[in-house]
């Protein structure tokens, strides 16, 4: 996602802090990591990489989830993160994970989460007869509010009179800079149509503020075709005819069901990238696949998801060329079949980031 940063220069050089997480997390930033450095080979672009061990190993050997300085660190000595998957048995609470991710979220106000829905081939699509242009949009999810924020509680628990609530906390500063953010988006990519999704005939007082920002907001982006669908509505829509969105904003549980609706239409979860952005501060960028820890180890993940993430990390910090040229490299794996199981193929982790490594030292990197 591009935040209108400068394009690349030879001698521009970029701080990203890696970490690489759990199970697969591991292996998939591992490749991921190995395409950048191809690009950074291609261009002369310089990525400093620095990783952090930050996961269920050393939550299990010291207690270590997200340091107090942390936050801090990363405003002040990188330019973006990237994540690998979190979650390990280990830790039955994955209060490891809770800590990494919804703190850097929440703390660094990564208040857009951008998912890019786009089907690079037809064959890997369930839907019968749809092609390439008709799977091409983008969801963003509010991502620092919602039913996630962690406001609730128990009464009672483990009794048979217990009570259990959750809240669900809408600003009127977040409903309006994450419908804002997608507007402005659409503006700049010249599409043409946005549409906003919530439940407010069922939630009242929550999803009646996004109703009224909606309508506030589109008023100042005359050219784009502004629509309303109530969430399970959208769902429905978005499997019996895809081609009908190109930008979707919605709430951060609507989000997370819509977007993850819509990586199953594009090809499955192992080709999903996902970027958490303050398009004021650091950003950080993750596949949305889980850490799978029945396979880790196995030379079976598919890196493709992590491989994408960190091509919308690169567009993201203005390096357009190199983005296109991980992504065209993406494409003709596809294309070629050199794929892991999940996608058909037979080739493993490994082998699938030297093939897209070697692609792009092959082809080069556009600047155009």
């Amino acid at each position: 996602m591009n935040t209108n940063q400068p394009e690349s220069s030879p001698s521009l050089r970029k701080r990203i802090a890696i970490i690489p997480g759990d199970g697969i997390g591991k292996e998939v930033i591992a490749e991921a990591v190995k395409v950048m450095n191809a690009v950074s080979s291609a261009t002369g672009n310089k990525f400093a990489f620095t990783e952090f061990d930050w996961g269920a190993d050393r939550y299990l050997r010291d207690g270590t989830t997200l340091p107090v300085d942390a936050v801090e660190m990363f405003r002040r000595d990188f330019d973006a993160i990237l994540l690998g998957a979190m979650g390990d048995p280990r830790v039955p609470s994955n209060q490891h994970a809770a800590d990494i991710l919804l703190g850097l979220r929440f703390k660094l106000d990564l208040y857009v989460n951008a998912r890019p829905c786009v089907l690079f081939d037809r064959r890997l699509t369930p839907l019968k007869d749809r092609t390439e242009k008709d799977i091409n949009f983008v969801v963003f999810r509010e991502n620092t509010e919602g039913l996630y924020v962690g406001m609730g509680g128990f009464f009672k628990k483990g009794t048979p009179d217990e009570v259990a609530t959750q809240e669900d906390l809408n600003t009127r500063k977040g409903v309006e800079r994450i419908i804002r953010y997608a507007f402005d988006f659409a503006r700049r990519r010249n599409y043409k149509r946005v549409c906003m999704s919530d439940k407010s005939n069922a939630l009242a007082f929550g999803h009646d503020l996004w109703q009224r920002v909606f309508k506030q907001v589109r008023g100042e982006y005359p050219e784009i075709e502004a629509s309303h669908q109530y969430i399970d509505n959208l769902l429905m829509q978005m499997v019996r005819d895809p081609s009908q969105f190109q930008v979707i904003v919605t709430c951060n549980l609507f989000g997370d069901i819509a977007s993850d609706l819509g990586a199953q239409l594009a090809g499955g979860l192992g080709l999903a990238p996902s970027g958490n952005i303050n398009p004021a501060g650091v950003s950080l960028f993750e596949p949305v696949h889980g850490s799978a820890p029945t396979i880790a180890g196995k030379n079976l993940a598919n890196p493709m998801g992590a491989v994408l993430a960190a091509g919308m990390m690169l567009a993201h910090l203005g390096l357009t060329g190199e983005a296109r040229a991980i992504e065209s490299a993406v494409r003709a794996a596809i294309a070629e079949g050199k794929t892991p199981a999940d996608l058909g193929g037979s080739l493993g982790t490994r082998e699938i980031g030297d093939w897209l490594a070697n692609t792009v030292a092959r082809t080069g990197v556009g600047t155009t």
